[in-house]
């Protein structure tokens, strides 16, 4: 599957409909293919005691009412965490969640943009582990995998070389982007403010695809369709999905 039961560009919802709900919960994720995104995106961490969560920071401070490291705490402890009263008293008691139970919560026919944000533990086998959980669940075909490492998306091209892979950059690393070896991956995954009509056309000669995030209004959706991306990450896929006429 991956893109091609899919519109051009892609609407990849960040850390779920970030901008309505918890980020990185099933409410969030819900939520968003409800409105009608192509898929979501989340950030997959390893618990100390190798479980896969979804969550972005390193620690659960910001958003859970507890704290510590993710990678110091075991799965049990942060389970019993309230990752949604932060945002509002809508989603108390809301929880962290397995990987797995994202995979269950979206169903297979939309995209998963997986995050392997070990950026701190980079050596923790976060990569490996990932895979072999898609492997269980046999959607390959549904998953992108994407990482500001290269070191990561060079384990899961050897573990799963048929899932798209794709190298986040930012800031004014794009020219050091391309030095990488193209094998690694097959997409980029700029930042907003470094994309550019020119550099999509670079990147599309050498037949890798771009992903551009956070693209948040309906002007900078425009643009991008205008320029020729193939997708964009969101924290509204709402308010982008009706810019490219495709929501109510």
């Amino acid at each position: 599957m991956t893109f091609r039961n899919f519109p051009t560009p892609i609407i990849l919802a960040h850390r779920g409909d970030l901008a309505h709900a918890p980020e990185n919960t099933l409410p969030a994720f819900q939520q968003a293919i409800q409105k009608g995104a192509d898929g979501v995106e989340l950030d997959a961490k390893l618990t100390a005691d190798g479980r896969i969560i979804v969550m972005h920071d390193a620690t659960v401070n910001r958003t859970t009412n507890g704290k510590g490291r993710v990678a110091s705490m075991k799965f049990d402890a942060i389970r019993q965490l309230d990752a949604g009263s932060w945002f509002s008293e809508e989603f108390r008691g809301t929880k962290v969640p397995l990987l797995e139970e994202v995979f269950e919560t979206v169903g297979r026919d939309k995209l998963i943009n997986i995050e392997l944000t070990n950026y701190n533990t980079p050596l923790n086998g976060l990569a490996l582990k990932v895979c072999e959980l898609v492997k269980k669940h046999n959607n390959q075909e549904q998953i992108i995998f994407s990482s500001f490492l290269r070191y990561n998306l060079g384990i899961v091209a050897q573990a799963l070389p048929e899932v798209s892979r794709g190298l986040l950059t930012r800031l004014g690393i794009w020219s050091r982007a391309f030095e990488f070896t193209f094998g690694l991956y097959n997409a980029l995954h700029p930042h907003i403010s470094i994309t550019s009509k020119e550099k999509i056309l670079r990147v599309h000669r050498l037949g890798r695809r771009v992903h551009t995030w956070t693209v948040n209004t309906a002007e900078e959706a425009l643009k991008l369709q205008e320029w020729g991306v193939d997708g964009m990450f969101t924290d509204d896929p709402q308010v982008i999905l009706k810019a490219l006429g495709r929501g109510g």
